[in-house]
């Protein structure tokens, strides 16, 4: 991920890492996890820009503690990307690229850091990828099969 590394708002385009946080429920049925927004209360994926001690995986997997209470592994590389514009504080957009990397969930914590600021839940790749905004992000999702992902890189 090393070219997405080098995209930055200074550049006009901001770069993200998400988690695509998954399980397997019963019968072996896949799950994907959302959460809400903290803005505008829309279902998404936790994300957030790159952090300086983290690579790309790890950034993704931090995003996914904070944001959902989510404790497991990067189950693989990354397995797409999706764009939007990001509304700045003075509410200007900046085009931003989001890196997005899947997680296998081994628990959800009962308290984590955006407890009280988000929602998450439980959805069929299906349903979920009818419930986020983005496009690109709803393909990647509907498309989603953690049996065709390639051994974690590490």
């Amino acid at each position: 991920m090393k070219s997405l590394d080098r995209i930055a708002p200074e550049a006009g385009v901001g770069t993200q890492y998400a988690a695509l946080c998954y399980r397997f429920a019963a019968k072996g049925k896949v799950e994907v996890l959302l959460i809400t927004s903290r803005d505008t209360g829309r279902w998404v994926i936790p994300k957030g820009w790159p952090i300086h001690s983290a690579d790309a995986p790890g950034g993704a997997a931090q995003e996914a503690w904070e944001e959902a209470g989510v404790k497991g592994e990067v189950a693989g590389p990354c397995i797409g990307l999706y764009s939007y514009d990001k509304v700045a504080a003075d509410g200007s957009l900046l085009p931003t690229i989001v890196a997005v990397f899947p997680i296998r969930v081994a628990k959800l914590a009962a308290r984590w850091p955006e407890k009280s600021d988000r929602t998450r839940k439980w959805f069929t790749p299906a349903k979920a990828a009818k419930k986020v905004a983005e496009p690109e992000l709803a393909n990647l999702i509907a498309g989603f099969d953690p049996a065709a992902l390639p051994a974690a890189q590490g």
